[in-house]
């Protein structure tokens, strides 16, 4: 029985390793395709969907009974939060970089802290407010801001940013609102807003379509369909699968294998390294995420003086 469950832990880690490192690849994707963010999005929401269709239909679980009314709505609702966060990452990719666009996203479970306290009266505590300050340190460092010096001039990098906070507040909605779909299947979550990106996008802006479909090549159709079968339908099936298997604290962990290979892929392929100001501004997010996922004491126990019970006198 423990041979089993230390067999189940180790295919877990090896599937969100793996599902990770995927994800951690998107960037040159984005970057080789040369198209618009719009495009891009809906082309990966399009063959993701073909993607997760053919997997949920082939685990039984393509059925109109897996939804209420009520998770079709919440379901819907993360569609939209969703797709709108995947325009904007892939735009702050465009204006800044994949390293600095994934770590600057990276700051997103701070967001499900500080909203879940602001919505649902959360306590926050002085260690949780701590790492959260620590980690927002590590997003300035992190983004270069610093390092520009002068904002004049600046404009599209500094937008970039913003788009890379704003998709980590809107990731930061999406995770708040999944935790109320828990009877819902992840992946057919994941195909729900796969398919909103599918109709939406063309409805919303119809303009970017006939701009660009004439003029995709045969190696941007490549990176377009990976990018909806490697990112979006392989890697979430390797998530979701892996994520039952695992404790919170590897999970922690290993979600980190995903900015760290974006970093060094950011690197290798492009030449692209992030300063020693921004690897240092990395590794404050990483230890403050982890510093809240695992509830790490930040500050030192408050010595509370406990009253002796003073005996009665008697009457």
């Amino acid at each position: 029985m423990k041979a089993d469950h230390h067999a189940n832990q180790k295919q877990g880690v090896l599937m969100l390793a793996s599902g990770g490192l995927l994800m951690g690849t998107i960037g040159v994707f984005v970057e080789e395709a040369r198209l618009g963010a719009m495009t891009l999005v809906f082309f990966r929401c399009l063959f993701g969907m073909l993607a997760l269709a053919a997997y949920c239909r082939y685990k039984g679980w393509l059925s109109p009974r897996q939804f209420t009314r009520r998770t079709l709505g919440l379901a819907l609702v993360t569609g939209v939060l969703m797709v709108t966060q995947w325009v904007a990452f892939f735009d702050s990719i465009h204006r800044t970089s994949i390293a600095v666009a994934t770590v600057v996203f990276h700051v997103q479970p701070f967001w499900v802290v500080l909203i879940g306290a602001a919505l649902f009266n959360e306590r926050l505590g002085a260690d949780r407010l701590g790492w959260i300050g620590i980690a927002f340190v590590g997003l300035v460092l992190a983004s270069g801001v610093p390092a520009v010096g002068s904002l004049q001039g600046h404009q599209r990098y500094l937008i970039g940013i913003g788009e890379a906070l704003g998709g980590s507040v809107l990731y930061a909605s999406v995770t708040l609102i999944a935790k109320h779909l828990r009877d819902l299947r992840p992946h057919l979550l994941a195909l729900t807003q796969c398919a909103v990106g599918t109709v939406c996008l063309p409805l919303i802006a119809p303009f970017f379509a006939p701009l660009e479909l004439t003029h995709i090549s045969a190696a941007q159709w490549g990176w377009l369909i990976g990018m909806g079968v490697l990112h979006t339908g392989l890697s979430y099936v390797l998530i979701y699968g892996a994520l039952p298997k695992l404790t919170t604290p590897v999970i922690a962990v290993l979600l980190f294998v995903y900015p760290l290979t974006a970093i060094a892929v950011d690197a290798l392929v492009y030449g692209r390294a992030l300063s020693v100001a921004q690897l240092a501004g990395m590794v404050l997010i990483v230890v403050a995420s982890l510093g809240v996922n695992l509830g790490w004491r930040l500050f030192p126990p408050m010595l509370v003086k406990t009253r002796r019970e003073m005996p009665r006198a008697d009457v």
